[in-house]
């Protein structure tokens, strides 16, 4: 089979897909293709650093929101356009939660009727968009309290427990055995080059499962205007301040509880995530490991 036929027989180009309905992502065959039918965006909440800690957040977050190519490319994708739009006149802005949070740059709205449209227009889309989620939470203080004299990096801890995750994931399609990216933002030279050598160690069989994992990182820069990295960085932080603070209402992880990768499977969602597909670390001494 050349290569022609491997993209052909994986997705045809002018055909549509049927939703799989709320929480759901669609049930498909094993791909032709090297590739699995899945492509994975990542982004991060807090700083991976143990030096400083700020009291507001000490935590890390690293979330990867795992889409189907195919719902990504014909609705994900769309939608999120077209969202683009209707609020700023074209499609080059990137959404950072940062800034819209700060309501700096592009995201000076104004009133809080206009900002409060937007949210709601961006969790609508992130509600209706099908994907899987899995995220980690490092809990820094209590990693620093655990004693070592050279804490883990909370970046590595948290990118093996989400690599490990996504294998079993690709388990449960039966697509374990196909090349999977995993997408991530460019930080900087060193931050790439650790990174990498990183994903790469962990892939090699430093997991807790002691296998080879069937993925490839892809660095992309910020002006790529990726939809998925995007996406991702707007789950990232919600994860962390439910973490810290559970008892505060916190919409947008009401919408992201029926994402995560749960014990139940598609009949579950919404539960069961806890130390499934959201694993947060050191574990609360009450918790027991999965």
């Amino acid at each position: 089979m050349n290569r022609e036929q491997e993209v052909q027989q994986q997705f045809a180009l002018f055909d549509h897909e049927i939703d799989a309905g709320p929480g759901g992502m669609t049930e498909v065959a094993v791909p032709a293709g090297k590739f699995s039918n899945f492509i994975v965006y990542v982004d991060e909440s807090g700083d991976h650093g143990m030096q400083n800690l700020d009291p507001n957040y000490p935590v890390f977050v690293l979330a990867f929101c795992v889409f189907h190519k195919r719902h990504y490319a014909e609705r994900v994708v769309p939608s999120l356009q077209k969202f683009k739009f209707n609020h700023f006149g074209h499609d080059l802005v990137l959404l950072h939660e940062h800034e819209i949070r700060k309501e700096t740059g592009q995201f000076n709205f104004g009133s809080r009727p206009r900002k409060q449209s937007f949210i709601d227009g961006l969790t609508d889309i992130i509600d209706a968009s099908n994907f899987i989620l899995i995220s980690c939470v490092i809990d820094k203080e209590r990693l620093r309290r655990k004693g070592s004299p050279t804490p883990d990096n909370p970046y590595h801890l948290a990118l093996g427990f989400c690599l490990e995750t996504l294998y079993e994931f690709l388990m449960e399609k039966q697509q374990e055995s196909k090349r999977t990216h995993v997408v991530v933002e460019c930080r900087g030279k060193k931050e790439d080059g650790e990174l990498e050598l990183e994903f790469r160690r962990i892939c090699d069989g430093a997991n807790r499962k002691k296998i080879s994992l069937p993925f490839d990182v892809v660095f992309a820069d910020k002006r790529a205007n990726s939809a998925g990295l995007q996406l991702a960085d707007l789950v990232a932080r919600p994860i962390g301040l439910n973490v810290l603070r559970p008892e505060q209402g916190n919409r947008a992880f009401d919408v992201l509880t029926r994402k995560f990768f749960c014990s139940g499977g598609r009949q579950n969602v919404g539960k069961g995530f806890e130390n499934w597909g959201l694993k947060i670390y050191p574990p609360p001494e009450s918790e027991k490991p999965r």
